[in-house]
């Protein structure tokens, strides 16, 4: 009953810790993470992110924090639809530079005058995006890259012991914006690139 009232009264954050902790202290051979980065501090993110680049284990790893990805995954499982199934060796950004290069330079259409839109509409159509959708799209991308650089900058001065005593309440709660940002503009960059993709 004691050991039940303390679980109840830990937080979300915590009780990830906690069943973490469980986890990992058995030292299992074979780890499946789903999001393992949500809810998590940033203490316990980099000791998490430590461990699991010593893992001599098989790890899959579910996660929309791409920096994360970038930091520990070798291979990634590319689903393209309708059961097809991709095995790219390297991480996320070794894979969109790979994407990015292997796609055919497109021509960029010039419309002029009154058929401007009806040229810009016929050539997008198939990207599957709207006008709106695009700039949304081009925008999301740098705020995510941004935000990516503002987070390990903060995780860098946490790292290197930068921050004073005072002010570290004050870095965390900035971290954990940047983070959660971060969080939901990649799944909106995703939901995006996968329209794109259709």
């Amino acid at each position: 009953k004691k050991q039940y009232d303390f679980v109840e009264k830990l937080s979300g954050g915590e009780l990830k810790r906690l069943y973490l902790c469980t986890v990992l202290i058995q030292n299992p051979n074979f780890l499946i993470l789903d999001e393992p980065t949500n809810d998590l501090d940033i203490v316990t993110l980099n000791v998490l992110e430590s461990f699991l680049l010593d893992y001599p284990g098989c790890l899959l790893v579910v996660s929309h924090d791409r920096y994360f990805m970038d930091k520990i995954v070798d291979h990634l499982f590319v689903f393209r639809g309708e059961g097809a199934i991709e095995d790219f060796p390297g991480n996320y950004s070794d894979f969109r530079t790979y994407e990015d290069s292997a796609e055919p330079a497109k021509e960029e259409l010039k419309p002029v005058g009154d058929n401007a839109k009806k040229n810009w509409k016929q050539n997008n159509v198939k990207a599957g995006l709207t006008f709106n959708e695009q700039k949304e799209y081009q925008k999301l991308e740098k705020e995510v890259k941004d935000l990516e650089r503002e987070k390990e900058a903060i995780e860098k001065q946490f790292s290197d012991g930068l921050i004073a005593d005072k002010d570290i309440a004050q870095k965390a709660a900035d971290l954990e914006k940047v983070l959660k940002s971060l969080e939901e503009k990649t799944e909106r960059w995703f939901e995006l690139e996968m329209k794109m993709e259709e």
